[in-house]
């Protein structure tokens, strides 16, 4: 059996030490969740023993009732609050530092998460709606992006989420998005609904039914 002296493993020690600090200070210092494959190339470790230590930093937080926690999101790691405190800080968010999207947006958003990559005209069509400006607001914020040209005529710019959007949401992929169907009604739902727009769109014939 192998024993190390106690020179040396002070040394390893404190270079496992040093290795943790130096990660809890880079994702610290990132605005965007931090990969971990770059924090290994940075700390010259596997990335393996980069997300071992991260498990450890994170399940240290939680044991010691941290008012935040490290969470992998978007692909990275990231400093976030703790959702044991999200009443203060909803508090504090309301005081107006934080602009909240639209609905108009919001739908906008959505239908590119779920369909993406998607047109502008696309996009007009599912809502019926001219989106330009909406867009326009979307992609300020970060949230969406180009990603590729429709290969048609025109050759239409094709939009898709980014990962701020991932971060924004918590999720680590737009794998972890709720399946689509959790928010379709049901067919007689739909079937009623259309049968109420058919009725609408013919005043006539209600009036030749009801007599």
């Amino acid at each position: 059996m192998t024993h190390r002296n106690p020179e040396e493993a002070s040394a390893h020690d404190h270079g496992a030490t040093e290795d943790r600090r130096a990660i809890e200070a880079v994702i610290m210092a990132s605005t965007e969740p931090v990969e971990p494959r770059f924090l290994a190339e940075l700390v010259e470790l596997p990335v393996q023993d980069v997300e071992m230590i991260c498990d450890d930093l994170a399940r240290e937080y939680e044991e010691t009732q941290r008012g935040f926690m490290l969470a992998r999101v978007a692909g990275g790691y990231r400093f976030q609050t703790h959702p044991d405190v999200a009443a203060y800080v909803e508090r504090f968010v309301l005081e107006g530092q934080h602009v909240r999207l639209s609905g108009p947006a919001l739908e906008t958003l959505a239908i590119v998460a779920y369909k993406q990559p998607i047109s502008r005209g696309q996009i007009s069509a599912i809502r019926g709606v001219n989106v330009e400006s909406t867009l326009d607001t979307l992609v300020a914020r970060g949230y969406i992006e180009e990603v590729d040209r429709d290969p048609g005529p025109g050759l239409a710019v094709l939009y898709g989420t980014t990962p701020v959007f991932l971060e924004r949401l918590g999720i680590d992929s737009r794998d972890d998005l709720p399946p689509l169907g959790d928010f379709v009604p049901d067919a007689s739902v739909v079937e009623a609904l259309e049968r109420g727009l058919r009725l609408s769109d013919n005043p006539v014939d209600v009036e030749i039914e009801d007599a």
